[in-house]
């Protein structure tokens, strides 16, 4: 019961956002739709359950111009039963699919914001497989709260309205025993009631393991689709390596992961369903065994006999509500299960930024980065870099040097401010665009020319200007394909990539222009070009570069070399030209 408390407290935080949202009234209005033709349809219910009444002792007295009467009316109550089921499902759909629009936008921009994706890598929390939790698992809540929801209020609604009417068949059709008539108020009523309690009890302890089982299987499965993305996105390393046979191994492991927990949920499912399938057709046969006694005995006419029937399937069903919906519900808690977890990490990662134990990226009025008393710090609170009044002046070109694992790459992630472990404060010129190329750049599926301006929009910079940059930095036989959809980061060798990527700064400009290896991949004589080009180019560009090469001393200003200091390394530079800004650590 605890567990079903705290699975409704959370659906009531993921879903209510949106009923209050700048959606709310389409989402109110559709719902209160939906519910409403959910009501209508039980009156109907009411009113079949009535007809039968009539129709069966028409039958029974021979009475044609009472069945053709009859039957018209059933007619009536049918049409208006499909019409009105027809269009809550299309109202469903439709609120369906504003919800999962508002919650997916949602989730999007928190996910998003701020680098908050990464940061949750970083934490390594529980919320694996964003991609599944976003396009499956919101999917997914939304229609099984709403089946919830909805076949609750309507169980709900249709205990009330048959109870009364079970409740007086109960009068007319005095529980009879073995000759024995026994007056017992609303007894039809008390035993539907006592069926459902049994069958509830005995459905849970059956199929109460389903649960974890579903929630292991969405994870399972999102692993395997997961692992195969991965080798589809790095399937030339994979061919070169001759790695399949390994990564068939490492899938099928995968897979069989899926596979034994799908046949633990075949085997719970089979319990549950033989359960569930028998007490269903018991339940078919239950009321006339009740009955019968009363209506052989002449005391209630067929009509009666069919109507109770009728009634006490109703009550039976309503009550029973848990029983036939135990597989969705154990499915949906799993989902609700994981769509917290999802939140919970976001949440922290957000949180993340503003502890008191984390690094403070500032803007200032200068024109230098200065880096103040700043600890750069590992997930797990080791220390990594150590740097005092460090700077890195405006229009300077310096490059950094040390022994991999040192922390360069970690330093330019604290920079742009996506690394938020450790302590101090970064001081950034207000307004200063800043630009990281990595050394395997980034470049989203779809048009080339919006591939090299990205993150800008695809018509940010003239075709001209695009092509030029292209030539530029030596890829002018792409200068033609601007137009073509790909997934470049595939189509395109290492070092084509990072040409793309100098080109992309060639566009933006940037004030500060942080260069992780990013033209290691090319030659000695190509990345010397490129250098040449930024220069020319982006006179009025800080480069910032990490590297090993020592042909890359000539294109730099000053030297900084991160220097193992204890548990630590720090900043030392190590040759500064007349001309450079004076700064760093001394």
């Amino acid at each position: 019961m605890n567990n079903l408390r705290s699975t409704v407290a959370i659906v009531w935080r993921i879903a209510i956002p949106y009923f209050r949202s700048e959606d709310k009234v389409a989402g109110r209005t559709l719902l209160a739709a939906v519910i409403a033709i959910e009501l209508a349809r039980v009156a109907i219910d009411v009113l079949v359950n009535q007809w039968q009444n009539r129709f069966y002792n028409a039958l029974q007295e021979y009475n044609w111009d009472s069945f053709i009467w009859e039957i018209g009316v059933f007619v009536v109550l049918a049409t208006s039963f499909i019409v009105l089921s027809i269009y809550q499902l299309y109202l469903n759909q439709w609120l369906q699919i504003r919800w999962r629009q508002w919650m997916t936008e949602t989730y999007l921009r928190r996910w998003l914001s701020g680098a908050n994706h990464y940061r949750m890598q970083l934490k390594g929390d529980a919320a694996d497989n964003p991609d599944q939790r976003i396009a499956e698992d919101v999917k997914q809540f939304i229609e099984q709260t709403l089946a919830i929801t909805v076949g609750l209020l309507s169980s709900i609604v249709t205990l009330g309205s048959f109870v009364v009417i079970l409740w007086g068949l109960s009068e007319a059709a005095p529980l009879t025993l073995f000759g024995l008539e026994y007056q017992i108020p609303g007894y039809l009523v008390w035993a539907a009631l006592l069926y459902a309690i049994l069958g509830t009890a005995l459905t849970h302890w059956i199929g109460s393991p389903l649960v974890n089982l579903n929630f292991e299987q969405q994870r399972f499965e999102a692993d395997f689709r997961f692992s195969l993305v991965r080798v589809r996105e790095n399937s030339e390393q994979i061919a070169v390596l001759r790695g399949e046979g390994a990564e068939q191994s490492l899938l099928l492991n995968r897979f069989g992961s899926v596979v034994g927990n799908w046949y633990q949920i075949m085997s719970r499912t089979k319990r549950l369903t033989a359960f569930t399938s028998s007490y269903s057709q018991a339940a078919v046969i239950f009321p006339y065994l009740l009955v019968a006694p009363a209506y052989f005995s002449k005391k209630v006419q067929l009509g009666s006999l069919m109507q109770t029937a009728s009634a006490f399937s109703s009550v039976q069903g309503a009550l029973s509500f848990f029983i036939s919906a135990y597989r969705t519900l154990a499915d949906w808690r799993s989902t609700v299960a994981r769509l917290d977890g999802f939140e919970m990490s976001i949440d922290s990662a957000m949180s993340l930024s503003s502890e008191p134990q984390t690094i403070d990226v500032v803007s200032h009025a200068g024109d230098t980065i200065n880096l103040g008393q700043l600890l750069l710090k590992l997930p797990n609170g080791l220390p990594l870099i150590a740097a005092e009044d460090f700077r890195i002046g405006n229009g300077e070109r310096t490059l950094f040097t040390g022994p991999s694992g040192a922390g360069k790459s970690t330093l330019f992630r604290a920079i742009a401010g996506v690394w938020p472990f450790g302590s101090g404060a970064i001081s950034v010129p207000a307004h200063a665009k800043l630009m990281m190329l990595p050394q395997r750049p980034y470049f989203p599926i779809g048009p080339l020319r919006a591939a090299i301006v990205y993150p800008a929009a695809a018509d940010a910079y003239g075709v001209e200007q695009v092509k030029e940059a292209l030539v530029a930095v030596g890829l002018p036989q792409l200068a033609d394909r601007l137009d073509e959809d790909g997934h470049w980061n595939r189509m395109l060798s290492l070092g084509e990539q990072q040409r793309l990527g100098i080109a992309r700064a060639l566009l933006h400009q940037p004030q500060f222009l942080f260069l992780d290896e990013a033209t290691a991949s090319l030659d000695e004589p190509s990345e010397a070009r490129l250098y040449r080009v930024i220069a020319e180019r982006l006179p009025q560009t800080t480069v910032v570069s990490i590297g090993h090469r020592s042909t890359l001393h000539e294109f730099h200003d000053r030297k900084v070399e991160l220097i193992g200091d204890g548990d630590r390394f720090s900043l030392r530079p190590t040759g500064t030209t007349a001309e450079a800004p004076a700064g760093g650590a001394e």
